[in-house]
This record gives C-alpha cells, structure tokens and sequence, in this order.
C-alpha cells in the first residue's frame, strides 16, 4: 500500500510500551495515523482532541492483573463520548465469557496478545469498515433530521387568522392527540393534506411514518398490490417482494386522499382490512397484523354519494370518527395578504427575485377574486408573478386574472361568482375534450390528471 492510499487513525492503548512500539512499526505501513498511550487516563483529552476509526484497549493495566474490569470501564467512557467509535478489547488472557461480556458491552471485536499481524490487520480493517458504516448511517440520519424539520416546519406552517381557518386549528389541536380517525372535506386546493401532516405532526406517532396514497392515482388493477402489498410472482410484474402501504405505515400515520374516488369493490377490500387491522399480501395467505392512524380526505360530496349507493355508508362510519371541514378561500378572504406575503416570500428566495411586496391594487384584486382553486391557485398566481416581473412591487397587471364576473366559455356565459368549483371544472374539462377532438391522453395531460382520474371525471358529470 502507498503512502498515498494510506487511510485511518488507530489509537492503541496499552500498558506495554515493546508491545505498543512492535505495534506501531508493522501498523504505519498500513494506516495513515497511528497513535500510541500507555496511561488510559489520557483517553478522554485524546478523543476530544482527535477522531480515531479504529481504537485497540488493553482489558488490563497494571492495577488489575487479569479481570478485564480496566478494560470494560474504559470501553463505556469511550461509547459514552462516541457512540459510533468502534473499539478492539486486547488480552493476554483468552477467555470465552469475557469475550461475550466485552462483545455485549460495545465492543466490536477481541482480540488475543501476542497476536498474528495479518490476523490483526484482518481484524483492523474490518473494524474500519464498520466505522464508516456508522458514520454513513449516522450521516443520513441527520440529513433526515434536517428533511423531516423542514417538512415538518412547510406543513405545520397553515396560514390563516380567520374565523373559519381558527375553527380548523381548535379541531386538529383537539383530535391530534386522540387516535381517532379522522375525515378531511373540502374543495381541490384547500390545503387536506397539510391538514393531515398537521394532525400526525401533533400527534404520539409524529416520530413514526406519515405515508401519504392519492386514491386517484391508483388503478383498480393494482390497488390491493399498492395497498397492502404482493409477494414476488403473485402477478406478471411482481419481481420482488413488496409491502404496502398499510405495512409501511405501521406504527405511524396512513393518510388515503380522494378516498372519494374508489369503486364499491375496492371500498369493500378496504373495509375490512380496517376493520381486522390486518393485510394480507397478494400471493400470500399470511396475514401481517398494522397500527396505523387514518387520515382520510375528499372533495367529492360523500353522504349524497351513500344515498345514491355510490359509497358505501359503513366505510364512511369508520372513516369519519372526527370530520374536519375545509372553507374555500373565498370564504376567508381575509386571510389572503398573509397568504399571498408568505408565497412572496418563498418564491423570492426560491427564484433569487428581489420583489419586495405586493401593491394596495394588486392585492385589491386579489381579495376580490373568487379562486376556484383556492389556496392552490394563488401560489402559482405568486410564482409566475414573481418569475415574470421586473419590478420590486407586484402591480395587477402581473397577475394572469380572468375576468372576475364573467367568462366565455364554450359559447356559454358563466357567472364564475355564483358557480360552485364542480360546475367550473365541468365546463373546463368539456372544452379541453372539444380542443383536442375527445383525446383522452391530451386532454388529461392539458388538465394535469392522469388518464384514470379524468375517467373518474367524465363518469362523474356524465360526460
């Protein structure tokens, strides 16, 4: 091994000094650094002062001839400053329990003295392995720390000091705690699934798994497999083993939304997997037992839907322990300046815009908007509207705004302040169909759905 490729510090600590100098002649050609200790009560100020990959600890010094217990108190004030150091007991008195006692207590490996020096450096380099290993799991844990407390502070962050927003903070502050089911209304754009981040951040599980399912991705054909997992061969795509989301989910927070949007057979299957709290695989008759929190969430009207048999009542009893009712953003108008100053603010340093606010004009118009997209709608309104300005104030003419009391659309004249958001998106889909000769993949694309869900659509309005 050259010079160049030489890698690792080793600290050897031993009472031995001809031991500790044979050590160190045979173990530089192998290693970058190799230090050298024959009083152990200099271990704390060495590590402070130096990482080492790998350390090799006497069990016994001069005080203690043959019990190891030296050994073992050194090894725990070593873990104790480092957890992820990777320690090497030595003896010169081969013993089998103490070997088990050191391996229990955190060490990684024993060794014998007088050792072989290819078996020592067998020894050293797998115990550097395992130093990076830990380093590298301890690296992606704080990287996850880090995620997960920007998710967390993103999703958390629910803007709004109005009436019916401050309702929807009472509830989640009521039920978060609880492991209540809990049921999410309310029109596309309104913000459930921060709602539902919202409950399981506050929650006893907010350090397990939130596992978000948009229903409405998801085929008929692959739901089961989606859900509660398969087994490998148990279908022509099924290369792997695989868990669903029921079994990932366990022990933390399963969020289905458009929960609306399943048929009355895959509701059936989902039934009963909630009522058992236990999934079975496709390909398997093993059933795997799950604790989740369920969170669900739809736009769709679900009791008019159980009076017309189009879901089925009894999933929706053990669904909805707790409702909580999203309002439109045109019912909480005066939360949009607080809104509109925080997507500012994002969309500024995500784009290095220097746009410093919003005009009294433009957010005049903006309050009088009617949104059918709701919050969804006025973050993209703010994102082109920075993206596109070159100005430090955002005037009206920034804003792509249709006319707020009427709109042609199709020939037809649409009142879009009296028209609830199904009616608006009814006609919108009907044009985009027209526009594209009845292409359901173009028109999907155009209306950002995928081709299952503008099916679901179709089927819906009866077009």
């Amino acid at each position: 091994m050259t010079e160049r490729n030489k890698s690792g510090k080793i600290l050897i600590v031993d009472d031995n000094e001809d031991l500790l100098k044979a050590a160190k002649i045979f173990l530089k050609r192998h290693f970058q650094q190799v230090d050298l200790e024959v009083n152990p009560e200099t271990i704390p100020t060495l590590l402070h002062n130096e990482t080492y990959d790998v350390i090799l600890l006497d069990m016994n010094f001069t005080k203690d001839v043959s019990s190891g217990k030296e050994g073992y108190y050194w090894l725990e004030k070593i873990l104790g400053m480092d957890p992820s150091a990777v320690v090497v007991l030595i003896t010169a008195y081969g013993d089998v329990q103490m070997a088990v006692k050191a391996i229990k207590a955190g060490a990684t490996d024993f060794v014998l003295k007088p050792w072989e020096n290819e078996k020592l450096l067998a020894t050293l380099f797998s115990a550097m392995r395992l130093r990076e290993t830990r380093l590298e799991v301890e690296d992606l844990k704080t990287k996850q720390k880090v995620i997960n407390l920007k998710i967390n502070d993103r999703y958390n962050d629910i803007i709004g000091q109005s009436p019916a927003i401050q309702k929807v903070f009472e509830t989640i502050d009521r039920v978060a705690a609880t492991d209540a089911n809990v049921l999410i209304l309310g029109e596309n754009g309104t913000g459930k699934e921060l709602v539902a981040r919202a409950i399981h951040n506050n929650s006893s599980r907010k350090g397990q798994v939130f596992v978000n399912v948009d229903l409405g991705s998801v085929s008929e054909t692959l739901f089961e497999s989606e859900l509660f997992g398969h087994k490998k061969g148990s279908f022509t795509d099924a290369k792997e083993d695989r868990a669903g989301r029921f079994e990932i989910a366990n022990k933390g927070t399963l969020f289905l939304d458009e929960i609306g949007n399943l048929s009355l057979p895959l509701q059936a299957k989902l039934l009963t997997v909630l009522q058992n709290r236990k999934v079975s695989r496709v390909g398997s008759n093993k059933q795997t037992e799950v604790d989740i929190r369920l969170v669900c969430a739809t736009n769709m009207p679900l009791y008019e839907m159980v009076k017309e048999n189009k879901f089925r009542q009894d999933l929706l009893y053990r669904i909805n322990t707790i409702e909580i009712q999203l309002p439109p953003l045109r019912e909480r108008l005066e939360d949009i300046p607080l809104l509109a100053d925080h997507f500012l603010k994002h969309y500024c340093e995500k784009y290095s815009k220097s746009v410093s606010k919003i005009s009294d004009a433009a957010m005049a118009r903006m309050q009088k908007h009617n949104w059918p997209g709701n919050i969804r709608e006025l973050q993209h309104a703010l994102e082109r509207a920075v993206i596109m300005s070159n100005s430090q104030v955002l005037q009206p003419e920034d804003f792509n705004f249709t006319n707020q009391h009427q709109h042609q659309v199709d020939g037809d004249n649409v009142m879009l302040d009296q028209f609830k958001l199904e009616d608006v998106e009814k006609i919108l889909i009907r044009k985009v169909l027209k526009k594209y000769n009845g292409n359901i993949t173009q028109a999907a694309s155009e209306l950002g759905l995928t081709r299952s869900s503008l099916y679901r659509r179709l089927e819906k309005y009866g077009l």
